[in-house]
């Protein structure tokens, strides 16, 4: 076995198969010196007589030494040998198989303690399953057409011209489309694009709140507003919901931000009517308060034509307009924006560079493509068709193979429904059962910010076919039907004399 003699130094080496020797060689040596095994001022031997003992050449030693002078380790002279610098000892820190290490110094932020004890994200593991909520279907979408469009972007000529962080032809070809379809008000270079919907959200929530400021969240809401507002230090209250959604009346204290989703809320599906948007405008307007509006998947409008987006009516400036691709396209196409404010321009382009928040060229290239060609028009019209059936598939079915243990109300429109339970249920538990059996669904009671007042089941229908709706529906029945048989024997023993 070779080793290092000298003196009293004895370091044994074991070659290990699979890695090159020079890094294994300076890895022992280096673990030396740094746990004192190879103290201050030793006089390793020459090079020679290293190579003969660790058995390899005289060039692989020779170029070890050099890299441990070149870091410090050792100190070299013309004709003498090397000698082991002056280092504090280090303690070396140990790692299991997993590579977990032992916890040393540092801690994490109230931030970061913030997001671990946060339930976002819902993690789906592996392969997407019935019913995850927000996910396209990526088997319906027009990938040859996507597909040349980044072949071009990626080719253009324009591609060696620096472009900034926001394309200026997506800018014009999305807010030609938001103002035909969705009635927003801007001009182009309100439009910032950012990476996902969920970064244009932070990015605002930065922008507009200092820690301990009061922000308003609509609850039940998205969990992930949730978790960006308490990012900044802010003061999160969860405000409930009545049938027209965001309940103001009596309220004494005022918000520096609030945020909402009007034309679809999250998880709800309801629709803000025109009276309660002006009574939420002039609220916003009187207190000072900002407004993030979240028009996440409200490309799908089923029934009727789609509502104008509160920023179209907003004549205070307050309204910060936020949408995807990842809904509407596919999940993949991380690209999301934000309409700000005229005077919030120049403030959100510098935090959008500061903070990274930005988007390839090529891809915002393809974008304008798609959007300017009327692709992606075409594809937001023929989903919409798709999904109104998986819709109303899914809610017929829960209805068939739950009974009464449910209550829908299919959305007009959107990628998801809620299913309701029964007063007194615990959508938890039921949540962990039915993902035992391959199916996915979040839980209503953990989109409250604060107490819990109903349980249910949030259930995507966007990206499952009709086999696959009905096949999962019928597992949510018996999945429930098993739940209550047991509830029933257990009463049933608890009665026994």
């Amino acid at each position: 076995m070779p080793s290092l003699l000298s003196g009293t130094v004895n370091l044994k080496f074991v070659p290990q198969d699979g890695g090159r020797l020079t890094r294994q060689i300076y890895d022992r040596l280096r673990s030396a010196i740094l746990s004192g095994a190879l103290p201050q001022g030793y006089r390793l031997p020459s090079s020679r007589v290293l190579a003969q003992d660790f058995q390899v050449s005289r060039n692989t030693v020779s170029s070890v030494i050099d890299q441990l002078a070149v870091e410090g380790y050792v100190a070299v002279a013309r004709g003498r040998r090397p000698v082991v610098a002056a280092l504090e000892k280090v303690r070396l820190i140990s790692a299991d198989a997993s590579g977990h290490q032992d916890s040393g110094p540092v801690r994490i932020s109230r931030w970061a303690r913030q997001v671990s004890r946060s339930d976002r994200h819902f993690t789906n593991e592996g392969r997407p399953q019935p019913f995850a909520p927000g996910l396209a279907d990526a088997r319906e979408f027009p990938h040859e057409v996507w597909a040349r469009c980044l072949r071009r972007a990626a080719g253009s000529r324009h591609r060696s011209r620096a472009i900034g962080a926001n394309h200026p032809a997506l800018r014009a070809a999305l807010l030609s489309h938001l103002v035909e379809h969705r009635g927003v008000k801007a001009d182009a270079r309100r439009l910032i694009i950012t990476s996902s919907a969920q970064a244009a959200i932070e990015l605002i929530s930065r922008v507009i709140l200092n820690a301990g400021d009061l922000a308003w969240i609509e609850s039940p809401g998205y969990g992930g507003a949730r978790v960006a507002l308490e990012a900044t230090g802010a003061r999160v209250r969860g405000i409930t919901l009545d049938r027209s959604g965001l309940r103001l009346a009596g309220r004494a204290d005022r918000p520096r931000l609030i945020f909402c989703t009007p034309s679809h809320q999250y998880p709800t599906g309801r629709l803000m009517p025109i009276k309660r948007r002006q009574e939420l405008l002039a609220f916003a307007a009187e207190a000072g308060a900002a407004i993030i509006e979240d028009d996440y998947d409200s490309e799908f409008h089923f029934d009727g034509r789609p509502v104008v987006a509160l920023q179209g009516l907003d004549t205070s400036g307050n309204v910060f307009y936020v949408g995807t691709f990842s809904k509407s396209m596919l999940p993949d196409i991380r690209v999301g924006y934000a309409i700000v404010p005229d005077r919030f321009v120049d403030t959100f382009e510098r935090a959008q560079r500061h903070t990274g928040q930005m988007v390839t060229g090529a891809t915002q290239g393809a974008l304008a493509e798609f959007i300017g060609d009327g692709d992606f028009a075409t594809h937001i019209r023929r989903m919409t068709r798709i999904y109104r059936g998986r819709r109303d598939r899914l809610a017929t079915a829960l209805a068939s193979a739950a009974g009464d243990r449910l209550a829908i109300t299919p959305p007009a429109g959107g990628m998801q429904l809620l299913a309701r339970l029964e007063p007194g249920s615990d959508d938890g538990p039921l949540v962990a059962d039915l993902a035992s059996v391959g199916i996915t669904a979040r839980p209503l009671s953990r989109h409250f910010t604060g107490k819990a007042t109903e349980h249910g089941l949030f259930l995507g229908f966007a990206a499952w076919n009709d086999a696959e709706i009905d096949a999962g529906a019928d597992l949510i029945g018996k999945t429930l039907a098993k739940i209550a048989a047991g509830g029933e024997a257990r009463a049933k023993t608890r009665s026994l004399p």
